[in-house]
């Protein structure tokens, strides 16, 4: 009875604020296949026959790409449609219905999972003997090109461990004079991967400001030192690949004539180093078929280009495009909200996904006040699941746009034991490099003798740790303080504003003790610490200035739920010590635990219970998607014409449409149940509903109008009543909204009560940035 009650208040049939109740839904699919399809006259009847005996079942547009031969094929495959199938059964069709050799057949994918399950799955096709499955190359790019190298002769060895990585580059960081944690190695890593993805090298990084002379030099000497020592690593196989088949006409047309068909899957994965790699091969049959689904692609920053998808019969004029449209994986009401959320994208392929089975429940929606109570009300329902048999732990998945966004949920699966596995780093937001110096000046406020807490705040006194330590150990030696700071004001060559600075900090030390955490915090913060990592050039090379702020933010959210300094530092102890423990290193599988993940690591998979959390403006999407210069460079207000696709950091228009890809790559994770939450509070202010989730709804309003059926005047506008489909009456009433005069853009709000917005004669839609104009609508009462 509680559990229902709780159900009941809790969670919502559509979003608080959508602008309809018609909650959007998917058509459902024609259950025909194969069977039905397939003439038993047709000359390949008798390979679809051995699939259907095999439980593959395909519809239409399935058929069509296995069927495929000759020519380039560009596949798109919505979400959960199946698109694995087709790979695989048409490299079997290849086969044996075509008879082509399988030492003729390239297949490539990303990850070593993905291609091992090829592998497995065409051994067991109708028709394919063993030795063809061994003979067949079903590889990720980096396998297939180390292979190719080393029957090349190439002979260095593989640097790829990443804590050694990491090591190397903060001993560099030290040899070059600069603070072992000037950048993460990380960062350092992505830049320099980014570069090669795109044909560079790390001298052709760009070296305009101090960060990136700095994050330069460390590069290249990082790349020297793999030289040095007879290392490469992933990104060089792919780069030395490309730089030797340019070089050696005669070695590309080997491959060529060898690999006749290349399929790729995945395809919207692919950065620029890729894209040439697989044109290379495949010219000139162009047998290429590539799959992949344009609204699935949220990994710009590495470098991959929905244009590659965009722009396919660009490059190969007459190409045939199929679409896989019918989703296997949810129910009409899941697949019906991805396809409302998506739809609103300009720069994407038309296409409407259909869904296969007709049951499964409708998304469920909740609006918390913060992140804590967000947490608070998942994990109950949660364990009430697994306390009432209904579920296990491992049915359900969170996902989150920004990994700071699991910090109250991660706690408390800590605090109550419930067992979980986190697909990120698996570190606390109180152990990151950005807040772990706000913590440490709360620390020595309560222990001005804490030498692990005074080394990590020296850089934000502008001096270098070990000078700074040494000089205090030495100065102790001879004569200890109570607070062992005050020994730099005698560092040799201490200039005068520093050792003002020095003093002012020292005071700020000792007043936090007095003060709650959030307004310690703050203190912090406004004192010195907001401007240090805003002035600071390394920083803002490293992460973004919004997401710099956010963590911050979340800090403080944390915080206000202690009444005290030292209660808040206990907490953070109790739950640093219980991640410690929580820790299982190389346990990758999921097991019977919650799985915890980013969006962006979610893709590719499915789970039977799905939470997207944090479901609110400045989330998802983003505060760095939605700041006003990212807006301003989107002038025009017509969509881009064909072959002007900008890439996620070329525009703001660009980047809003990649969170809201995002977003439905989280909702299209679930099999049958999806719960969406949107917290009403963000880094201490109101947060609105995410526009994805209410622009779905108004996607679903009926297109047309019944005639009224009569007309009343009210003090606020006519009000009407129409009569709707099911023949009962929907009140109707004009308000006064700002309308986007954007071409193709549906964004429209009300305007706000009390006459605010009077004096503007126009503002940017926060859709497409277009102006808007005011306007009046009619809305259901």
């Amino acid at each position: 009875m509680k559990v229902n009650l709780m159900n009941k208040l809790l969670f919502h049939n559509i979003p608080l604020g959508a602008t309809g109740e018609r909650i959007p839904q998917a058509a459902i699919a024609s259950a025909r296949t194969s069977r039905e399809m397939v003439k038993p006259e047709e000359s390949d009847a008798a390979y679809f026959r051995r699939l259907e005996e095999g439980g593959i079942l395909l519809n239409q547009p399935q058929i069509a790409a296995v069927r495929h031969h000759q020519g380039p094929l560009l596949t798109l495959a919505g979400a959960g449609s199946g698109k694995t199938s087709v790979l695989i059964c048409r490299t079997g069709y290849l086969l044996s219905v075509r008879g082509i050799s399988p030492s003729r057949l390239l297949l490539l994918t990303f990850s070593s999972k993905a291609a091992a399950e090829m592998r497995e799955r065409i051994a067991l096709l109708p028709g394919v003997e063993e030795s063809d499955a061994a003979r067949l190359q079903a590889r990720t790019f980096h396998s297939f090109f180390l292979y190719f190298l080393r029957r090349q002769g190439l002979r260095q060895d593989i640097f790829h461990e990443t804590r050694r990585q990491h090591i190397l580059l903060k001993q560099i960081m030290r040899e070059l004079g600069l603070p072992k944690d000037a950048y993460p190695p990380e960062t350092l890593l992505a830049l320099l991967s980014s570069c090669k993805m795109n044909m560079g090298e790390a001298e052709n990084l760009p070296e305009s400001t101090t960060a990136e002379q700095e994050m330069k030099a460390i590069l290249v000497l990082y790349e020297q030192w793999k030289t040095d020592n007879f290392k490469i690593d992933f990104d060089d196989v792919l780069l030395i690949a490309y730089k030797m088949l340019r070089e050696q006409p005669a070695l590309l047309h080997e491959l060529q004539q060898k690999f006749q068909y290349v399929m790729v899957d995945e395809f919207q994965d692919t950065n620029a180093l890729q894209y040439e790699l697989v044109k290379m091969i495949a010219h000139p049959q162009h047998n290429l078929m590539v799959v992949g689904d344009d609204d699935q692609t949220i990994y710009s920053f590495n470098g991959a280009r929905s244009e590659f998808i965009l722009e396919f019969e660009k490059l190969y004029p007459g190409a045939k495009v199929i679409t896989l449209d019918i989703n296997y994986r949810s129910g009409p009401a899941i697949v019906g909200l991805g396809n409302g959320i998506i739809r609103h994208n300009l720069r994407r392929r038309s296409k409407t996904l259909q869904a296969a089975k007709n049951s499964g429940s409708q998304p469920r929606y909740l609006r918390p006040q913060t992140a804590d109570e967000e947490a608070e009300q998942i994990v109950e329902h949660i364990v009430s699941q697994v306390d009432s048999g209904n579920r296990e732990y491992r049915d359900f998945a969170l996902l989150y746009r920004a990994s700071s966004s699991n910090r109250a949920v991660l706690e408390l699966l800590l605090l109550r034991d419930i067992p979980y596995v986190d697909y990120g780093e698996g570190q606390l937001l109180y152990e990151h490099w950005l807040i772990s110096p706000v913590l440490d000046h709360l620390r020595l406020s309560l222990n001005r003798r804490n030498f692990a807490a005074m080394e990590n705040i020296l850089p934000t006194l502008y001096m270098s740790r070990e000078k700074g330590m040494d000089h205090i150990r030495r100065m102790e030696a001879v004569q200890p303080k109570q607070g062992p700071l005050i020994h730099l004001l005698s560092l040799p060559g201490m200039e005068d504003f520093k050792g003002a600075k020095l003093r002012d900090r020292l005071e700020l030390i000792r007043g936090l003790s007095a003060l709650t955490p959030v307004q310690a915090i703050r203190q912090i913060r406004t004192n010195f610490y907001d401007y240090f990592i805003e002035a600071n050039e390394r920083h803002q090379a490293t992460l973004h200035r919004e997401t710099l702020k956010e963590m911050l933010d979340e800090l403080e959210s944390s915080a206000e739920r202690f009444d005290s300094i030292p209660v808040f530092l206990e907490f953070i102890a109790n739950i640093t010590e219980r991640n410690e423990q929580s820790r299982q290193p190389g346990l990758k599988e999921q097991g019977n635990r919650i799985a915890l993940m980013t969006i962006h690591k979610s893709k590719g998979l499915e789970f039977p219970v799905v939470f997207l959390i944090g479901a609110s403006e400045g989330i998802l999407p983003h505060s760095s998607a939605l700041e006003g210069e990212r807006l301003k460079d989107r002038k025009t207000t017509k969509p881009p014409a064909a072959g002007t696709f900008k890439t996620g950091s070329e525009s703001g228009i660009a980047a809003l449409e990649e969170e809201r890809r995002l977003a439905y790559v989280a909702v299209t994770r679930a099999r049958e149940e999806l719960f969406i939450s949107s917290p009403a509070r963000h880094r201490g202010k109101k947060a609105e509903v995410s526009r994805f989730m209410l622009s779905a709804f108004r996607a679903a309003a009926a297109p047309s109008r019944p005639a009224p059926a009569s007309v009343a005047v009210s003090r606020t506008g006519v009000t009407r009543s129409y009569s709707s489909g099911s023949g009962a009456n929907v009140r109707m009433h004009t308000v006064p909204v700002w309308n986007c005069t954007g071409t193709s853009c549906p964004g429209w709000t009300r305007m706000k009560a009390g006459g605010a917005e009077d004096h503007l004669a126009s503002k940017p839609c926060p859709l497409c940035s277009s102006p808007m104009a005011k306007s009046t609508r009619e809305v259901p009462v």
